[in-house]
C-alpha cells in the first residue's frame, strides 16, 4: 500500500486524484531539516504508486512562507564530508519529486528562498501568490545551493539571470518571478491554493501515461543535443500507441465525447 502517512511536518491530502503536500513547520517559516527530507522522500514515493493519484500540489503550510530555506542550525554543525552527504541527500529527494511520474504542481506562497526555491524547481509548474519573495540567498552565508538550484535554475530562466541570483543572493518578488518564467502565473494570495488546485485538476483530467511520458521527454531532452532529445521524443511518441489511453483519447475525439482515462 502506499504511505500516505502520519507525518510530522507534512500534511498529505488527497481528493479526486489530486494530492497536496504541504509543508508544516511553521515556528521555522517551513525550513527543511533531515526529518522534513525523510518524510518528503516517504511522501512522494508513496505517492508515485498510488495509481489514484494523477496530479500533486506541493505548498506550505501559512501565508508567510512557501519553504524559507534550509534549516541554518542543522547546517551550521557540518563539516565538508558531511555537507556533501547532505547535498547529495536533498538532490535525490528532489531528484524524485522530479521523476516521479505525476505532474506536481508548486504552490508558493510567501518566502521560497534557498532549499525553498530548490522544492518549487524540482516541481513541474510553479503559481505564486504576489506577496511571495524567491531567491537563492546562500551566498550570504558564504555557502552556495546545494539542492540543484545552480542546475534547475540556469535551465529555466537562462544561465546570466541565474547568476545574477546565485552571485547576489538578492531576492525576486512575484512580478519579477513572473517576467523572467522562474513562475508562469501570480495570482492574489487568497486565490493561491484554489488555482494551483485548478491546474493541478486540470492536467489529472489527461491521459496519466501520456503525462508521464511528456514529462521525460522535456526532462531527458532539456540538457541533450537537439537531435537526441528530438530522437526521444519520437520513441516517446510511439510508447503512447501501445497504450489503452490512446485508443479511447482519439476514439473520444472521434465520437465527441469526454475520454475515460485508466492509465495504461
Amino acid at each position: 500500500m502506499p504511505d500516505h502517512g502520519p507525518f510530522e511536518n507534512l500534511h498529505l491530502a488527497v481528493s479526486e486524484g489530486v494530492a497536496t503536500v504541504t509543508v508544516t513547520r511553521p515556528k521555522a517559516l517551513n525550513a527543511l531539516n533531515a526529518a522534513v527530507f525523510d518524510e518528503l522522500e516517504r511522501a512522494f514515493t508513496g505517492l508515485r504508486e498510488d495509481a489514484e493519484v494523477r496530479a500533486i500540489v506541493v505548498t506550505g503550510s501559512g501565508d508567510k512562507a512557501f519553504v524559507a530555506g534550509a534549516d541554518i542550525v542543522e547546517l551550521a554543525e557540518l563539516g565538508p564530508e558531511a555537507a556533501q552527504a547532505t547535498s547529495a541527500r536533498g538532490q535525490g529527494v528532489f531528484n524524485l519529486i522530479e521523476r516521479c511520474g505525476k505532474p506536481v504542481v508548486a504552490a508558493v506562497n510567501g518566502f521560497a528562498l534557498g532549499g525553498g526555491l530548490e522544492l518549487a524547481l524540482a516541481c513541474h509548474v510553479r503559481v505564486a501568490s504576489d506577496n511571495a519573495r524567491l531567491g537563492l540567498p546562500e551566498v550570504t552565508l558564504a555557502l552556495i545551493p546545494g539542492y540543484g538550484g545552480t542546475q534547475r535554475l540556469a535551465r529555466l530562466v537562462g544561465v546570466g539571470r541565474a547568476l545574477e541570483m546565485v552571485l547576489t543572493g538578492d531576492m525576486i518578488d512575484a512580478a519579477a518571478a513572473e517576467r523572467c518564467g522562474l513562475v508562469s502565473r501570480v495570482v492574489p494570495q487568497a486565490e493561491l491554493a484554489a488555482t494551483a488546485m485548478k491546474i493541478a485538476r486540470r492536467i489529472a483530467s489527461r491521459g496519466p501515461v501520456a503525462l508521464r511520458l511528456a514529462m521525460t521527454a522535456v526532462l531527458d531532452g532539456v540538457g541533450a543535443p537537439l537531435e537526441a532529445g528530438l530522437a526521444r521524443e519520437a520513441d516517446l511518441f510511439g510508447q503512447c500507441f501501445a497504450t489503452d489511453d490512446m485508443r479511447e483519447g482519439t476514439r473520444a475525439f472521434l465520437e465527441k465525447r469526454k475520454p475515460t482515462y485508466r492509465g495504461t
